[in-house]
């Protein structure tokens, strides 16, 4: 190992990338590291850490998604021995094996290899994550997992123990309270299945019973992709050990069954959020993959344009007034207002939310979860914060006229209020809580912005290549041809890293609109959305649309994509201004 320089916290405020007063900030988060305080409060990214330690200890930074390391040199280190350490080998030169690892000062690791291995050891440095996914790229991880599945399905494809719906029946015929024979065979499927998913960034996992087949597809970025099929027999006995993992009643068919499961995966906690309906031909699970890495997301990796994220950086700042966030589910709504709270959240600040339910803990926030049966409402939970004395609220939706006037008589009393709505646009929220009986001078008065919003798959950094559209397509998107000519257009042709799919991780685009004096008149007077968005448009309110053709233009996601998601024709005049 080098001798150390200065500190890496010196170097990273000499470049610029932190000043005094965000360490400062990160240091009175006690309950984390100061590396992992700096990324949540996104004031770096993991690699500018990596990069300044690098400096510090005098070692090489590798950004491994931008290299491709030979087959022969991952061979030199066993996967068990990178994985149980998240190391992984990069080159040997003159006997010496270079090593990627995240701690500078893991010696006894370094010990360990020069031992396995027989040779010496150098040591350059990347971040954990980068390091992990790595391995999965280079070892197989989600190839030899999916392998794991496929010969387990084969194997239960080969044999002939017979379940049925309610488990697995005994050689007399006979039901068994228990899963005898099948149950370790079972256990490990189920766990596999979850492990293939996390290990390829699903978000859900969806089991399905049909006649002839039981049908399991992950929702990766936002698509379904679909695996093998297990034999229908089995249905019964992956439904009950999910049940059993969730702590629901397996006797329990005909009803709608939600639970919560906690596992491990890859030296990861990972919340399962379980949903249980009852089908034609059986029932239907979606296990809700909840990777609480999500939510140490900064505002600045949302992907907000320059002038939007000042802007929100800006409201989230005011001491009163109310937030909303509009979108369907699955558009990162949820995760938006939680980079807002990690934003604000400081020992001087109170939050409390209320949420249907809480999918993510934060540390140093009061949650509450809405149960309805008990009369534990948003309207009632959002009363009682009232009486702790908070000074920010987070209502997980306004679904009805008492949450919004309860939701709106918190922010005219002094406290800033975050919530959601499901709208299509920024400009049609303001009706909507017209028409489910805000009245109007509440509506003007109490919101002082709406954002909607939605994702779009990025497309895949390892197989991106520069790619021309059709001219007429870019003609019909009325595409000035000098605005075109300057594009910096993209495409991923496909590969391992993408799943061949061209796209790899996704970014929000937005729509942002702000309460200015006019609009508060508009809908003082009940105008129409249409009135409103022309105003808000005349003032610099970008569309989603508009939104998402910067980002193609940019190269980050493709026109493709960004049709797909907003799910509509641009008129000729909206990506000219």
């Amino acid at each position: 190992m080098a001798k150390l320089s200065r500190d890496w916290t010196d170097i990273l405020m000499k470049r610029g990338v932190i000043g005094p007063d965000q360490l400062n900030d990160a240091k009175r988060m006690n309950n984390l590291s100061l590396e992992e305080a700096i990324v949540k409060l996104g004031y770096a990214e993991n690699d500018d850490i990596m990069k300044a330690k690098a400096e510090q200890f005098g070692m090489e930074f590798v950004a491994l998604a931008e290299v491709e390391i030979p087959a022969s040199i991952i061979e030199k280190v066993p996967e068990s021995l990178a994985r149980e350490n998240v190391l992984i080998p990069y080159s040997e030169e003159g006997g010496i094996i270079k090593v990627i690892m995240h701690d500078p000062n893991d010696f006894e690791t370094v010990d360990k290899l020069r031992f396995v291995l027989n040779k010496e050891i150098e040591v350059a440095l990347s971040s954990k994550q980068a390091i992990v996914e790595a391995i999965n790229h280079y070892y197989g991880g989600s190839t030899k997992e999916t392998e794991s599945v496929d010969s387990m399905l084969q194997e239960f494809t080969d044999t002939a123990l017979d379940y049925n719906e309610d488990g697995p029946m005994s050689p007399s015929g006979s039901k068994t309270n228990v899963l005898a024979e099948g149950d370790a065979p079972i256990i490990k499927l189920v766990h596999l299945i979850i492990q293939e998913a996390v290990t390829t960034r699903a978000s859900d996992i969806h089991i399905e019973p049909y006649p002839d087949r039981v049908r399991i597809r992950y929702r990766i970025d936002g698509v379904l992709v679909e695996r093998d099929s297990p034999p229908r027999r089995l249905h019964g006995a992956i439904v009950s050990r999910i049940k059993i993992m969730g702590s629901i009643d397996i006797a329990e068919k005909r009803r709608p069954q939600d639970g919560r499961v906690k596992i491990i995966v890859a030296g990861k906690d990972i919340d399962l959020r379980v949903s249980i309906l009852p089908t034609v031909h059986g029932q239907s699970v979606v296990m809700r993959i909840l990777d609480r890495d999500n939510i140490k997301v900064g505002l600045r990796d949302l992907g907000f344009g320059e002038d939007d994220w000042k802007r929100f950086s800006q409201l989230i700042k005011r001491p009163n007034g109310i937030l909303l966030v509009t979108g369907p589910t699955g558009s990162g709504k949820t995760t938006t207002l939680y980079a807002a709270l990690n934003e604000l959240n400081r020992p001087d600040v109170k939050i409390i939310t209320a949420e249907d339910p809480v999918e993510y803990y934060l540390p140093g926030v009061n949650q509450c979860e809405v149960r309805a049966k008990i009369g534990m409402t948003f309207a009632r939970i959002i009363r009682a914060m009232l009486r702790q004395n908070p000074n920010i609220l987070l209502v997980g939706e306004i679904r009805d006229e008492e949450t919004a006037n309860t939701a709106i008589q918190a922010s005219l009393t002094g406290h800033l209020v975050f919530s959601t709505l499901h709208t299509n646009d920024a400009p049609s929220a303001v009706t909507r809580l017209v028409d489910i009986g805000v009245q109007p001078f509440l509506v003007a008065s109490s919101v002082m912005a709406i954002m909607a919003q939605r994702l779009v798959r990025k497309i895949c950094p390892k197989c991106k290549q520069k790619y021309e559209p059709p001219v007429h397509s870019l003609t019909s998107l009325g595409l000035k041809p000098e605005i075109a000519k300057k594009a910096n257009f993209m495409k991923g042709k496909g590969c391992n890293y993408c799943n061949k799919s061209g796209y790899r991780g996704r970014q929000g685009i937005y729509e942002l609109m702000g309460m200015t004096q006019q609009i508060r008149e508009l809908t003082f007077k009940g105008e129409s959305t249409q009135s409103i968005r022309k105003v808000a448009r005349k003032q610099g309110m970008h569309t989603l649309f508009e939104d998402g053709m910067i980002k193609a233009l940019k190269g980050i996601t493709t026109i493709e994509e960004v049709m797909r998601v907003t799910n509509r024709e641009m008129n000729p005049a909206a990506t000219q201004s």
